[in-house]
């Protein structure tokens, strides 16, 4: 992307804070970007956990797709609802859009793993224009809002390199794959679903919230008996907030398949919010404990 280009933000999910919306959008203008809000971003309905009805959701994010002058659509925030817009999408309209950029995490990984399978495009799973790591009163969560940075603009050339650091190795190696996955309550929600994830031949990233240690077991039991992880070559844990100690019930699940995997990326939910590219070459480095991606030409999915 290039300051002067077009940004659109939507809500798919949650109904967002009008203040801190007003806020995303400052700091994405103060990036010499141009932005453009949804005509029902700010709507509101019956169910109060959703931000207007699921037709007026996914006209406002299919119309940013596809409109030309759009470089970037955001999400404005999680919450719930974004699985609800995807049988209610013309994927075909949005394909023949062509590529440009997702941004955003939580319960817009329904929308990564669909943006995956029907339209093959890198997506960017970072901080949201109405989260309080981008809104917040004084400023910017600075080493999330640099990163977001540099995952939109690039660092001096038409492939970014990116390297986000853990704190612990669950099991050793190392891995090069593309990069899928996002919250783990999302992934299995999609089980048996035209949008049911897989990892075959790709590093799987996981991350949640709020989740008792047996949820995860939980889910990542059905993810394991619906053959997700047939094939994975590496896993990347992202953060784990308020989910008590998940760290053993993570390895007694995820070790037993013998890839690399490395754990607490700050990467999620938290503070800070690194972002990475979904659909594009991640590298798992267990050495210096890190999860490594480039964004390119030559390096972006298929």
């Amino acid at each position: 992307m290039q300051p002067g280009d077009t940004v659109a933000i939507v809500s798919p999910s949650g109904p967002p804070n009008a203040v801190m919306l007003r806020r995303g959008v400052e700091r994405l203008e103060a990036l010499g970007l141009k932005v453009v809000v949804g005509a029902h971003a700010l709507d509101r309905q019956e169910l109060d956990y959703l931000a207007g009805s699921d037709a007026a959701r996914a006209a406002d994010l299919q119309a940013a797709w596809c409109d030309p002058a759009v470089s970037a659509v955001f999400c404005c925030r999680g919450g719930y609802g974004a699985a609800r817009l995807l049988d209610r999408l013309d994927w075909n309209a949005m394909r023949a859009a062509g590529r440009k950029v997702l941004v955003g995490s939580s319960d817009i990984t329904a929308l990564h793993n669909a943006f995956a399978v029907e339209l093959g495009v890198p997506t960017l799973h970072g901080p949201m224009p109405a989260s309080q790591i981008m809104a917040d009163e004084k400023r910017p969560e600075p080493q999330s809002w640099e990163s977001l940075r540099a995952a939109l603009f690039g660092a001096g050339g038409p492939a970014h390199d990116y390297r986000v650091h853990g704190d612990r190795v669950l099991v050793p190696g190392r891995a090069e794959g593309v990069l899928s996955g996002g919250n783990l309550s999302l992934l299995a929600s999609m089980c048996g679903t035209r949008w049911q994830p897989s990892f075959q031949g790709r590093i799987a990233f996981l991350e949640d919230v709020t989740e008792e240690p047996y949820r995860i077991d939980r889910m990542l039991t059905q993810l394991s008996q619906a053959g997700v992880f047939e094939g994975v070559r590496g896993i990347a844990l992202g953060s784990w907030v308020d989910c008590g100690d998940p760290y053993p019930v993570l390895r007694e699940r995820l070790a037993p398949l013998g890839v690399p995997v490395v754990a607490g990326l700050p990467v999620g939910h938290g503070s800070p919010q690194m972002s990475v590219w979904l659909g594009a070459l991640g590298v798992i480095d267990t050495e210096s404990c890190s999860l490594a991606g480039r964004i390119g030409e030559k390096e972006q999915a298929r």
